[in-house]
């Protein structure tokens, strides 16, 4: 209940959901469904657990809002998200992913209030390419993965974020 006042306080609009669960080890026994952090909106809302709830607002508006402001010269109004909360496992593997227990989140594109459309890719030019070097290399430390384009070819079109916990509270940044 503390992390949902903590959201509640941070403006976080979200919606308690029911518990999920599988047999295949899935678990999210206290789920949101996450539709706004703050000013910034959540396309479309994503299912999440509330600790990740609570690191995904703060880096919206410490890091992403700072950044966009700096480098674009404009406020993001919403985060384009590819994947929260999904029953599965890490590609390749049997282990789940983080995704699995509703601790992670995928971010295909970011949205500007003059309408740009920044877009998660390799491919990205100039002042793009310059606001997605430092969101990445400032989700390092908040989120203890993070993976993007050059990483690997699933993480060629978003970044993702999670917090798997670590030997030693380290992070995996590539």
């Amino acid at each position: 209940m503390a992390c949902r006042t903590r959201l509640a306080e941070l403006g976080v609009v979200f919606d308690v959901r029911p518990e999920e669960h599988d047999a295949a080890g899935c678990a999210l026994p206290y789920p949101l469904s996450v539709k706004k952090l703050a000013k910034v909106e959540l396309r479309p809302p994503a299912l999440m657990n509330c600790t990740m709830a609570e690191a995904i607002a703060r880096f919206s508006k410490d890091v992403v809002q700072p950044a966009a402001q700096a480098r674009l010269g404009d406020d993001f109004v919403a985060i384009e998200q590819a994947s929260a909360y999904v029953c599965r496992p890490r590609h390749g593997t049997v282990k789940l992913s983080e995704h699995a227990f509703g601790n992670a989140l995928d971010i295909a594109a970011f949205t500007m209030g003059k309408g740009a459309h920044v877009t998660v890719s390799a491919d990205a030019k100039d002042k793009d390419a310059l606001f997605l070097t430092d969101v990445r290399k400032a989700a390092c430390g908040p989120f203890k993965t993070v993976l993007g384009p050059g990483s690997d070819a699933d993480h060629a079109t978003h970044f993702h974020l999670d917090l798997a916990p670590r030997r030693n509270g380290g992070t995996y940044c590539k």
